[in-house]
């Protein structure tokens, strides 16, 4: 009765983004716990927002590949009740591999559309240092017996590989100086002030060296040059063109977003930094899975009624500079476009899978609140067993009409 007395789903506004400093696998969090790195995000949410009483949140969905350890548990709930929220919030854990925190921020913003929330917090952590991706996994033998997938879509590597040779445009070469740019546009961001806002700081212990606050990403390499890339191995193909070095590598780290019903916002005095317009998700071949993010994004502007020319900022997530520059080429935008990544992304600052997301949309969000003439903008991820994931936002500080009003009247329809 609730549902069918609506005749309209309400706009969702991404109220406020931020995440831990990311680690290497075996740094600087080798022994911290990956569901306490969720409640320093949740508590720093709570500190950025005063005005938010607790009791508001209306659940709270966390992402976790290798859902195990302190990791497992519903880690939703138990990071919720550790935070200290009252016991009547909920919380549940969700997986899409790399498209974790993504699907939580979906998955809850459906449900403010629709009234069953008001607010919701949605993020992601992996501690991979302690969970390497694919731990206590049993494939189904009829994977490989009944050639489902080739055998290489279960190595991520492999499947990057792959995309370089359907691609074969996208040369060793053109990966190397993706990534080396990716490296610059990080340290220049830091420099320029624009990543540490949305970094909470974490006190992280060492036995044998004892406790230690840390306060920026941990993988950023600013000094990489192409001639160091050059000479790096390909461990996943002989002669290929993957690398430790146009990759991200393998990382720890928590994300968390608080998400709101557009009135409900206003009425508790929270801020908007995006409306959310609209998502896809879709699936490839497992073993060309970074090709993902093409299709995703197609429904997701199919859906929307929009095209791509009217993205005026990309957040693209860096598993793999191939996965970026595949979807860069299908849709006509050079490599060095400054719409794209312009902090930087996950070939510098870590991609610690299922929180990843995220991270995307709290850069994107601080992107918008420099660029008042840029009105839409998207984060989009490859995912693990050829899937992509893509959401697409709307910048609330949008000031010019710069050939938008007819983009405008699409949405509106849309929504």
């Amino acid at each position: 009765m609730f549902l069918a007395a609506r005749d309209s789903v309400r706009d969702v506004v991404f109220v406020d983004g931020v995440r831990t400093p990311f680690g290497k696998a075996k740094g600087v969090y080798s022994e911290t716990r990956a569901d306490d790195l969720v409640v320093k995000v949740i508590r720093e949410l709570l500190r950025r927002n005063p005005s938010l009483p607790a009791e508001r949140i209306d659940d709270v969905a966390i992402a976790a590949t290798t859902q195990t350890g302190d990791q497992g548990l519903t880690i939703g709930r138990v990071a919720g009740i550790l935070s200290g929220l009252p016991q009547s919030v909920p919380g549940y854990a969700i997986d899409r591999m790399c498209a974790g925190a993504v699907t939580a921020v979906t998955t809850t913003a459906s449900a403010i559309a629709i009234g069953a929330y008001d607010v919701a917090i949605a993020g992601g952590v992996e501690h991979m240092g302690r969970h390497p991706m694919g731990e206590g996994a049993d494939p189904n033998p009829r994977f490989v017996s009944e050639k489902l997938i080739d055998t290489s879509a279960l190595v991520m590597g492999q499947t990057a590989e792959n995309v370089h040779d359907r691609y074969p445009k996208i040369t060793k070469a053109r990966a190397d100086a993706y990534a080396v740019a990716s490296q610059q546009k990080v340290a220049k961001a830091y420099a320029n002030g624009q990543i540490q806002p949305d970094l909470v700081a974490v006190a992280a212990r060492h036995a044998d060296s004892g406790w230690e606050l840390v306060t920026t990403d941990e993988p950023p390499r600013p000094n990489t040059t192409l001639e160091g890339l050059a000479g790096l191995k390909t461990p996943f193909r002989p002669h290929g063109r993957v690398t430790a070095g146009n990759a991200a590598g393998i990382n720890d780290g928590a994300t968390g977003c608080i998400l709101a019903a557009a009135e409900v916002a206003e009425e508790l005095g929270l801020t908007t930094k995006m409306r959310l317009v609209g998502f896809g998700f879709a699936g490839v071949e497992p073993h060309v899975m970074g090709a993902g993010p093409i299709p995703s994004t197609e429904k997701a502007l199919a859906r929307t009624g929009l095209s791509i020319d009217d993205i005026g900022l990309f957040e693209l997530n860096e598993a793999f500079a191939v996965q970026v520059l595949a979807f860069l080429d299908h849709f006509g935008i050079a490599d060095d476009d400054p719409r794209v990544n312009p902090f930087g992304g996950a070939i510098a600052l870590g991609h610690p899978l299922a929180s990843s997301g995220v991270r995307l949309m709290t850069q994107l969000a601080r992107q918008f609140a420099e660029r008042p003439d840029v009105r839409y903008g998207l984060t989009a991820m490859c995912v693990g067993f050829g899937m992509g994931a893509t959401t697409i936002w709307e910048n609330p500080h949008f000031n010019g009409d710069n050939g938008d009003a007819q983009a405008s009247d699409r949405t509106g329809e849309a929504r």
